[in-house]
């Protein structure tokens, strides 16, 4: 008589790996996991992974977020969960976290194996221990961890050295040896690459090492506010980093700043597990002063730093200044208070004391209907973008991640690893005759990837229809009508969005390569002067067009 060979049970694995040990590479990792399938007869149909990431929150690891998701979507279809060691299941700081999203698990009926532990998790008392001595033992390595690179980096900045963060105008980074023999000036995005090596900040090109020293005689001079010194530069054609125009911020930033001086100063904010930056109080900052060669002298930064302490308004100055401001205009709106030269910046009131919708309650201003229309909007079109990525997510959770662009808040979905494709969402509004249109506004570093163009409803609460286009060849806001000329020649049309993935898969040869992207189009579907001088003045009266 011949017994029928074990059926293996399908299990998914999970690996992660932040920067720590060779040890827990992912390919170390899913081998261990290989060998312990085998002699416990597994089979893996499933790979979650988390490259780079920290073990001791949930945000941020896509991989486990997805783990957790399908099982308790209940359509895993998978029956164990195996995971290299405790540590890589999570380093979290309170061991009852980790032990929560294991029983997740365990009460959907998916175990979880820890395939290099000497234990069996089976639920037995010393397995028990075992494993709350281990959770403790990863999270204490983490905090112990941290708490060394921290204290490296106070003895760094110390030094002098500068501990990362961009160099700020008129400033730059300078990779030296431990010798400090300066070996090249790293550029933006450029990191060293020696551990022996360490980063200064030097003077960068005269130019902006003139133009600060001007800004600080500008502050020295009575009635130079940071306001009118951005105009000043603006208007004299002097472009902040980047090519950007300058703002009251930059300007403040520049003021304020004492690594002007050659003062290496670090630890002036702090953000610990992924929480919400804050600042650090003056007497916890790391100094070193005259780490670097000076571009102001600290006489004359002295000197500002007492004049923007005394021009520093309490809250109720702030609130003053608005009802005089109420009382002369008899009203309040955004442009009122950013164009009064008698008032801060907005960014301070938006800073100090919160919302538009608080600041008018605070003077008791009865803000006029429609006051929050464009506030109101560019939420519901937030909620309304995010809906929809969240719903592509689960309608394709092995194809799509979603990747922020350099330097941007937006994001754009990627499917396979491969194929980049943009999303933007496009208002709707009626002309006076009540036909629907549609306003497109081209994202600069988005407009070579293939687009999903979402057309939004007559009240703009959903969606009316999708479009999907190789590029988008526009280069300024223009509109769309219901059987657009434009889309019907280069857009293809979704009636479900179950149908993205192919559509994009067969308009990616339709994509230009590097260096191929079509000459952008600077006219639009409007006639006429005046018809173009109406929608430039919507699109300048709208903040939900550019998602």
């Amino acid at each position: 008589m011949t017994t029928s060979p074990i059926r293996p049970v399908p299990a998914a694995q999970y690996v992660r790996m932040s920067t720590e040990l060779q040890q827990y590479s992912l390919e170390n990792q899913k081998a261990a996991i290989r060998e312990y399938a085998e002699q416990h007869s597994f089979i893996v149909v499933r790979t979650y992974v988390d490259a780079g990431r920290t073990g001791v929150v949930l945000k941020n690891r896509d991989g486990l977020s997805n783990l957790l998701r399908d099982v308790l979507s209940g359509t895993a279809g998978y029956s164990a969960i195996l995971v290299y060691d405790i540590s890589r299941w999570g380093r979290f700081q309170d061991t009852d976290e980790a032990a929560h999203y294991e029983f997740l698990c365990k009460n959907a009926g998916i175990p979880v194996h820890y395939c290099a532990e000497q234990f069996a998790n089976d639920g037995t008392l010393p397995s028990s221990i075992l494993k709350t001595l281990k959770r403790t033992m990863a999270a204490e390595f983490s905090r112990e961890l941290g708490v060394k690179v921290l204290n490296a980096k106070k003895r760094l900045a110390q030094l002098g050295f500068r501990m990362g963060a961009m160099p700020g105008y008129g400033l730059r980074r300078m990779m030296i040896a431990s010798d400090r023999t300066q070996k090249q000036r790293l550029k933006t995005g450029e990191y060293k690459n020696l551990t022996t090596d360490r980063v200064l900040l030097v003077p960068g090109p005269a130019n902006e090492v003139e133009c600060v020293r001007a800004m600080y005689k500008m502050a020295l001079r009575k009635g130079m506010n940071f306001s009118k010194i951005a105009r000043r530069l603006n208007k004299a054609g002097i472009p902040y980093v980047n090519g950007r125009r300058w703002t009251c911020s930059a300007v403040g930033r520049t003021l304020r700043n004492p690594k002007y001086t050659g003062c290496n100063t670090w630890n002036r904010s702090s953000r610990k597990l992924h929480t919400k930056l804050v600042p650090v109080p003056p007497d916890q900052w790391i100094v070193r002063p005259g780490a670097f060669a000076a571009i102001i002298d600290q006489d004359k930064f002295d000197r500002v730093q007492a004049i923007l302490q005394k021009r520093r308004h309490t809250d109720e100055q702030l609130l003053n200044g608005l009802r005089r401001l109420l009382k002369a205009k008899g009203k309040l709106t955004q442009n009122l208070i950013a164009e009064a030269r008698n008032l801060p910046n907005i960014a301070t009131y938006f800073y100090r004391l919160g919302s538009f919708r608080k600041i008018y309650e605070l003077v008791g201003y009865a803000a006029t209907p429609g006051a929050f229309v464009r506030a109101d909007s560019r939420k519901a079109t937030l909620k309304l973008r995010a809906d929809l990525l969240a719903g592509i997510a689960e309608l394709f959770p092995q194809n799509v991640t979603f990747v922020r662009m350099p330097r941007k808040m937006r994001c754009i979905m990627r499917f396979d690893d491969a194929l980049d494709i943009s999303v933007i969402i496009c208002p709707s509004y009626r002309t006076k005759r009540g036909a629907l249109r549609w306003i497109l506004t081209p994202i600069d570093c988005e407009r070579d990837h293939i687009t999903l163009l979402c057309r939004l409803n007559s009240e703009n609460t959903g969606f009316h229809s999708f479009y999907l286009v190789p590029c988008v060849d526009r280069l300024k806001p223009c509109k769309l009508k219901d059987d657009d000329p434009w889309l019907k020649k280069k857009g293809t049309r979704l009636d479900q969005l179950s149908q993205l993935c192919e559509a994009a898969k067969a308009l990616s040869s339709r994509v230009p390569k590097a260096g191929q992207v079509p000459k952008l189009q600077t006219t639009t579907t409007l006639r006429g002067s005046r018809a173009k001088q109406r929608l430039i003045r919507k699109l300048e009266n709208r903040e939900d067009l550019r998602f």
